[in-house]
């Protein structure tokens, strides 16, 4: 390993840093991971990377673990789009830190200044893949269509109604689901989506792509709910699915030569046939790119041993800066530690590598929630390195994100961090 751990430059130096993933660059897809939500050196090391493929290679989506309408603010920022509808303030939905961070604003603030010097078809767009915006993209389907079709608003309206009440949170949806005699939304949901399909226009259309994307958010959302109670399908699968074929309809949107970056958790980009995901019958967009696109999607992982993140102990609750305990004797992570350079890029397509780290060992996983008195049990799963990732990098030791609090002053009214 240390033979062919290849050390890294800082990552403040983001063109050296960038320019060690060109390996990767002729790829369909990239999928960029993180091993926590709330450390900053990932944020800096995927912006980097992504700022590298987007000037030098032609990426032209940046897709993302984030809620499509709060995306879309970001998007019609950056590309000089008329704003959404809805939410009238994105990122403001726990957990806020997770996208609304300095880290993020710098990339955001640079996107915009890139995409004013390059013709609409070159410019990146920014994307959220994820589900849980129901009543936020129910907003964005109604708000096109009052402005478009008054009587498909008026139908969609009667349709929604059946989930307006819940708002975000379909918790108390899901608990309604196992009351006899109460009938789910399923069908209702599926009309509207009938009906932005039926009814759209010619392709190219983006304020209709983005109503039919909504639409299928709640489609997507009033799913996963349903899953969790009525057992039918993994909710995991379900959100992932999802998430893919959100990617999917973005490069078709996109044009033929579209290439995206994703960034989310490692437990979304890594490949779940590689870990204790396959026992529990879950898939995940690493599986489900390699097994569509072949050698067209890279699969990066990164990890870390020690230090600080921003993350909350409950749902729902403030986040706290935690200290990041150093990672368990039998993981990947103090093997890594072993290795040298404080940090690293390992190349998995190496036979070496592929041979010495086929054996499952514990790999971390910390989300939105960080609870290190139970660290074993709550953030470890195994996986086999080598098949999960094609390349993976290491930061020894890294620091918590920065969030964007509503102190700051130096941001413009249309910024979506305003």
């Amino acid at each position: 390993m240390a033979r062919h751990a290849e050390p890294l430059p800082p990552i403040e130096d983001e063109q050296a840093f960038g320019a060690m993933f060109d390996r990767f660059a002729d790829a369909k897809v990239v999928l960029l991971g993180e091993s926590t939500h709330g450390t900053s050196e990932f944020y800096r090391a995927r912006s980097a990377i992504t700022r590298r493929f987007i000037t030098h290679h032609g990426f032209t989506v940046v897709a993302v673990e984030a809620d499509w309408p709060d995306a879309s603010h970001v998007d019609a920022y950056i590309r000089g789009r008329p704003r959404p509808l809805a939410p009238e303030k994105p990122f403001r939905r726990f957990p806020t830190w997770m996208w609304r961070n300095e880290e993020m604003r710098s990339l955001v603030d640079w996107l915009k200044v890139h995409n004013a010097g390059a013709t609409p078809s070159q410019q990146a767009g920014f994307y959220g893949l994820d589900l849980y915006s129901t009543a936020a993209s129910m907003q964005g389907v109604t708000g096109y269509l009052a402005r478009t079709d008054i009587q498909a608003a008026g139908d969609v309206r009667g349709h929604y109604a059946c989930l307006a009440a819940y708002g975000d949170d379909l918790a108390d949806y899901a608990a309604n689901l196992i009351r006899p005699g109460f009938n789910s939304c399923e069908d209702e949901v599926a009309a509207v989506l009938k009906i932005l399909t039926t009814r759209g226009p010619a392709t190219g259309n983006e304020a209709h792509f983005d109503a039919l994307q909504n639409a299928r958010v709640v489609v997507g959302s009033e799913g996963f709910y349903r899953a969790q109670v009525k057992g039918a399908e993994s909710s995991w699968n379900l959100r992932d699915r999802h998430m893919f074929s959100t990617l999917l309809a973005l490069l078709e949107a996109r044009g033929s030569t579209a290439k995206a970056v994703v960034w989310a958790h490692n437990s979304h980009v890594g490949n779940a046939a590689a870990t204790d995901m396959r026992d529990r019958g879950e898939t995940n967009i690493g599986e489900l790119c390699r097994q569509h696109f072949g050698s067209a999607a890279w699969l990066v992982g990164f990890g870390t041993d020690r230090g600080h993140v921003l993350a909350a102990s409950r749902w729902g609750a403030a986040p706290e800066v935690k200290a990041v305990r150093p990672s368990l004797p039998e993981s990947h992570g103090a093997l890594f530690r072993e290795v040298g350079p404080e940090r690293f890029l390992l190349d998995l397509r190496v036979p070496d590598l592929r041979r010495v780290l086929h054996a499952k060992r514990p790999q971390r996983a910390i989300g939105v929630l960080y609870l290190p008195e139970t660290e074993r049990v709550s953030h470890y799963f195994e996986a086999s390195l080598p098949d999960q990732f094609d390349a993976f990098v290491f930061l020894e030791e890294t620091q918590a994100v920065t969030p964007v609090t509503d102190a700051t002053r130096n941001l413009p009214d249309n910024h979506p961090f305003a």
